[in-house]
């Protein structure tokens, strides 16, 4: 079953935001995790969120980073310097882009035309949102563990959507924060986000799919439990499938011509669903990119 609305989702852990972008809290004995970091925009409605479903903010102890994208790292900048002592967890990859002006540049830049787009920039004028090279924090990798006191999430390296995508498993309630690498569950359909590496992206649905799970958490459009939860990641592998293939086939009708294939790839994806959460100039590039990867290895 697919839940988009912010509240419980089972014992001391929360989702929380709006339906097109959420983040998780976390809770164990000895302090609290937020993973994800979601678009800078839903800021509001997560602290709104936190009072109301009396969770103790100054619980939380650290943030967990599942990939570098802009729409999954808006509001680390204001939890970390409103609460100093957090430690910021991502993966070494991350932490490299995190080090780049220009993917900074792009990641301030994107946050604040989606929260114009969206109508809601006037109510992050009182945050200071922006990422700058004052958020450092602790390197994770594929075997690593992140331990909250009775609570411990297991760390694999899942690459595909991003180069630097990892995902958090907690095996005892079977519970996987998979962030788009396990796919994005929008209304009725999966969308396999195969945003860098195809081949990588097909390859970690294949490694996650050898784990049991309960709870899916999505970064967008919420979280999906029970059976449903139990097939995502078999769907998604085969929608990552029937999508490579159509890039393809749309990649050989327009000659091989990148711009031409993205605003056709464009139009497909919006006819199916039109009122997904990312602006579509955003998204065009994201195919184009796709289409790059499609060229080199069609």
């Amino acid at each position: 079953m697919r839940f988009r609305k912010a509240g419980k989702v089972t014992d001391n852990l929360w989702y929380l935001g709006r339906e097109e972008a959420g983040v998780y809290i976390y809770e164990g004995r000895d302090n609290a995790i937020l993973i994800n970091g979601a678009m800078s925009f839903i800021l509001p409605d997560v602290l709104e969120q936190i009072k109301s479903f009396g969770i103790d903010a100054e619980k939380i102890g650290k943030i967990l980073i599942l990939h570098s994208h802009f729409d999954h790292v808006g509001i680390v900048p204001y939890f970390k310097r409103t609460y100093p002592g957090i430690d910021v967890y991502a993966s070494a990859p991350a932490w490299k882009i995190f080090a780049m002006p220009k993917a900074i540049e792009v990641m301030n830049s994107y946050s604040k035309l989606s929260a114009k787009w969206w109508g809601v920039e006037s109510a992050l004028d009182a945050y200071d949102l922006d990422w700058r090279d004052d958020i450092t924090g602790i390197t994770l990798a594929e075997g690593d563990k992140i331990e909250l006191g009775g609570v411990s999430l297991l760390i694999l390296d899942t690459p595909g959507h991003s180069n630097c995508s990892i995902t958090a498993y907690e095996p005892e309630r079977k519970i996987m924060f998979a962030s788009d690498a396990a796919g994005i569950p929008y209304k009725e359909f999966c969308f396999p986000s195969m945003n860098t590496n195809m081949t990588q992206y097909l390859a970690s649905l294949d490694k996650l799919k050898t784990l049991p799970v309960s709870y899916l958490c999505g970064d967008h459009y919420g979280y999906i439990t029970g059976d449903e939860a139990s097939r995502f990641l078999d769907l998604t592998f085969k929608e990552g499938v029937r999508w490579k293939a159509v890039m393809e086939d749309i990649y050989r009708r327009h000659g091989g011509d990148i711009d031409a294939a993205g605003k056709a790839i464009t139009d497909y994806f919006y006819k199916q669903m039109p009122d997904y959460f990312i602006r579509r100039d955003i998204l065009e590039g994201v195919f184009k990119q796709m289409l790059k990867f499609v060229s080199k290895n069609i």
